[in-house]
């Protein structure tokens, strides 16, 4: 999945997860974990390794990471554990697979395609088509929740979101994944990610205004 089907995922779930608990996630937060898993690429780049779908997209090793919040948030770590996991237990588990689900016991990968169903790649219009409905689906949410209001507080949090801005949504006008902007391959993908880029900049933006503002006082 692109980055916009893996945030619009965890929003989505971390938000049906919240409500059965009885939680206020941070949804900042929440969408910065559903594209954490992809750090691999970073970590890949500079050691010239291929480690993409190893480690990071572990079910044991999301486990073992989140352990320590689970003892000492209890159920409200929960949604921040599904946000980050459905990243490869949904997202990549059916669009490209090859994950090593259960390193580092086996190195053996798992996924839709790996399981001998039809192989529905990052360019598959199966996968546009999806994570198109999931952005409206986010959409539509958001605004009846009235959560695109977080995003417009004064909010120190929220400049967590400057890691999705700066590692996958303008590298995606830029060039990455494709030699292009992905504007000129996938238009509708394209401007899904706009939408976000364009959100987390007013939530930055926002908040630095307030920031600097108070120091000027």
């Amino acid at each position: 999945m692109f980055a916009v089907g893996h945030m619009s995922l965890a929003y989505l779930i971390g938000k049906i997860s919240a409500k059965i608990l009885k939680t206020n996630p941070n949804i900042p937060t929440l969408l910065v974990l559903s594209i954490l898993p992809d750090i691999d690429i970073a970590i890949g780049t500079l050691t010239k390794t291929t480690i993409h779908h190893g480690p990071t997209h572990s079910l044991i090793f999301a486990l073992a990471i989140f352990t320590p919040f689970f003892i000492t948030y209890n159920k409200r770590a929960i949604p921040y554990f599904l946000a980050y996991t459905s990243h490869f237990l949904i997202g990549d588990f059916f669009i490209g697979g090859q994950l090593q689900l259960f390193w580092p016991l086996t190195t053996n990968t798992f996924g839709f395609h790996d399981a001998g169903f039809k192989y529905i790649g990052i360019n598959d219009p199966i996968n546009i088509t999806t994570e198109i409905i999931l952005l409206i689906t986010t959409i539509i949410i958001i605004t009846k929740t009235q959560d695109y209001k977080i995003f417009l507080k004064n909010d120190k949090k929220n400049l967590i979101l400057l890691i999705p801005i700066t590692t996958v949504l303008l590298p995606t006008f830029t060039g990455y994944p494709f030699s292009i902007p992905i504007i000129l391959v996938l238009p509708a993908i394209g401007i899904a990610h706009l939408f976000y880029l364009t959100l987390f900049g007013i939530a930055i933006l926002t908040t630095l205004h307030y920031t600097i503002k108070k120091r000027l006082k």
